[in-house]
């Protein structure tokens, strides 16, 4: 899976369609959304899923995320009670992910859900996302466009950087907004929260007018970016740190990290440092040159900032040995 001729491709007509047909026939395209690029294949194909996982080096048994159009075509897809419809109607599109139960006629390749009776569904909100989405007029699983584990891509540059020569094309889309993936909720009751992302738990908890679950560390994978360690650089990480040691690359949060060597928000506002999160975990592995640790300041734990320290805790966690 090395060695492909990678096309870069601009967001226009032209573009579009040499997407949909590098799509049609299998191929891997990587699209921006409002969270991170992500590396879509038709989710009707096995063919093109396992290609995905090939080109990530992703487990198996880590399902995918399926981005459809609209909530009627997901509704093909799956099954929605009361609660997915009014968080489908509050949120989509947007930087929410339902796992759902499996429609039996789907007719999604078995890979994409890693057997599973439920399939994550998300409406995304970008426009050359969802212009895809109408061209293509199918499902398409896209996780994000980054070799599994390592740092999520928020920019052209990341994916040209992780799966040029892995991948058919890359649609350029500019940088995302949003900058974490999407919060992921189960519709099993009590609704349960999967992963914290770009919508906040405290706006699901409001919409439903319940309070949300949450999953044990160690349970069993049912939705996707469960796994311990994820989205890690190559040098080690620390976190919670306000004193970095001597050599360490500090990564600051707020007015307070004046000595850092990057910020993620020098004014501390949460959104600021989402969209800036994976750029600047990137320059900061640079930065070490596979020798130096990652220090991370202290970032506050309510809003944006639960996904954030999701992520980070993630990127800290022992690594799993080959």
């Amino acid at each position: 899976m090395s060695n492909i001729d990678t096309q870069l491709l601009q967001p226009d007509a032209l573009g579009l369609d040499q997407a949909v047909q590098i799509l049609q026939a299998g191929g891997l395209v990587a699209m921006p959304t409002e969270t991170v690029y992500g590396l879509a294949g038709d989710a009707r194909n096995d063919h093109a899923v396992a290609r995905i996982f090939a080109a990530k080096g992703r487990p198996h048994f880590n399902p995918l995320i399926v981005h459809v159009q609209d909530l009627e075509q997901a509704q093909k897809y799956a099954h929605f009670d009361t609660n997915a419809m009014t968080l489908a109607l509050a949120f989509w599109p947007g930087a929410l992910t339902l796992v759902l139960p499996l429609r039996l006629d789907s007719g999604l390749a078995p890979l994409v859900t890693a057997g599973l009776d439920t399939v994550a569904l998300r409406v995304p909100s970008h426009q050359v996302a969802r212009d895809l989405l109408v061209h293509f007029d199918g499902p398409l699983a896209a996780p994000s466009a980054n070799p599994s584990g390592r740092i999520s891509p928020t920019r052209v540059q990341h994916v040209v950087q992780g799966l040029w020569g892995r991948i058919d094309a890359i649609l350029e889309g500019g940088a995302a907004l949003v900058g974490v993936e999407s919060t992921i909720i189960g519709l099993s009751y009590p609704p349960l929260l999967l992963r914290p992302g770009g919508v906040s738990a405290a706006q699901i908890e409001h919409v439903l007018n319940a309070s949300l679950a949450t999953i044990h560390p160690q349970s069993a994978i049912v939705a996707p970016g469960q796994l311990a360690s994820h989205y890690a650089p190559n040098a080690a990480v620390r976190l919670g740190v306000m004193q970095p040691l001597v050599g360490e690359i500090w990564v600051g949060f707020g007015p307070d990290c004046g000595g850092a060597a990057l910020n993620l928000s020098p004014s501390a506002d949460l959104a600021e440092a989402a969209a800036n999160l994976f750029h600047l975990m990137r320059e900061a592995d640079l930065l070490a040159k596979g020798q130096a640790s990652i220090a991370f300041a202290p970032i506050p734990s309510h809003g944006l900032g639960a996904a954030i320290n999701d992520r980070l805790s993630r990127s800290a966690a022992p690594r799993p040995r080959c």
